[in-house]
């Protein structure tokens, strides 16, 4: 009997023993997964806060009629709604010869990105106004040189001849700008963005105006001489991520009230106010600063 015991004993302690190793190996049997990092995407173009982008592109300039007084020693007059022209240059290498990239009516831009979708943007609007020279325009005021006062007659004068005045910001009619533009992704395609801003911008006009009245020595300095502002919006396509094309409609009013007439340090002056409309395209470079893998 106590052989029977023991046995039955032995038996009992080895399936307790079976079920307690079953049961640690359930418990610490682990399944060991391996670790994979989490793919960031990239961020979509013209976008994110830290993002950054450069652009350089050509423009075409109109004018409204503006009246322009000029004063100085012996003179006191305004010439009233006179007209003007912008200036382009003829297509060819001037346009994409580094040397030569002031001729043109060319746009700079600096933009970066302060907040998602909104960004604050440096402009540099090379613009060209010419007074148009066949014209006839009001007087109004006084001239003391008998010369050029007998060239108003009954309260008008002709500029054709060039002999009176020639007037013009052609190196040229430079608006110096700050912005703040908002960003809308309007199309996301695996290599292809299209987007859409809109803003406005404030800045000083920094002309180098080319002035010849009476006679005198052509006035040719740059000069800071009013302030801007404007309203724009923006069509961007960007492919592959970085590179743009850019499209862009503005409309903005100049006030430049200290413009140099002669070439020394006299205090002959004119000023002028006008709204202005513009046209840009060119191309730029988009820089994701955002980290991803």
């Amino acid at each position: 009997m106590k052989q029977i015991l023991a046995i039955g004993l032995m038996m009992s302690g080895f399936a307790f023993g079976q079920v307690k190793k079953d049961t640690i190996e359930k418990e610490y049997k682990l399944e060991v997964t391996p670790f994979k990092a989490e793919k960031k995407e990239k961020p979509l173009p013209l976008s994110k806060k830290g993002q950054v982008f450069v652009f350089y592109g050509w423009n075409r300039g109109a004018f409204n009629n503006s009246d322009i007084h000029f004063t100085g020693n012996g003179y006191d007059f305004q010439l009233n709604n006179v007209s003007a022209r912008d200036k382009p240059t003829k297509f060819g290498i001037v346009y994409f010869d580094p040397s030569w990239f002031t001729v043109t009516q060319y746009n700079f831009r600096l933009g970066y990105f302060i907040k998602d979708n909104l960004a604050l943007v440096l402009g540099i609007d090379h613009m060209k106004y010419v007074m148009k020279q066949n014209q006839t325009v009001d007087f109004s005021g006084h001239i003391s040189d008998p010369k050029y006062a007998a060239m108003v007659q009954n309260g008008q004068i002709d500029l054709s001849s060039g002999e009176f005045l020639t007037f013009e910001h052609t190196d040229g009619l430079n608006y110096e700008n700050l912005g703040l533009e908002k960003y809308k992704n309007l199309i996301h395609k695996k290599n292809i963005d299209l987007v859409w801003s809109y803003g406005a911008g404030l800045g000083v006009m920094f002309p180098k105006s080319n002035v010849k009245l009476f006679g005198n020595d052509r006035s040719d300095r740059f000069h800071v001489a009013g302030m801007g502002t404007d309203l724009r919006s923006s069509l961007n396509l960007v492919f592959w991520k970085n590179w743009m094309l850019r499209a862009e409609a503005k409309a903005g009013y100049i006030n430049m009230w200290d413009i140099k007439t002669t070439l020394n340090n006299k205090p002959d002056k004119a000023r002028q106010d006008f709204v202005f409309g513009q046209v840009l395209a060119g191309v730029g470079y988009t820089f994701n600063t955002k980290k991803y893998n």
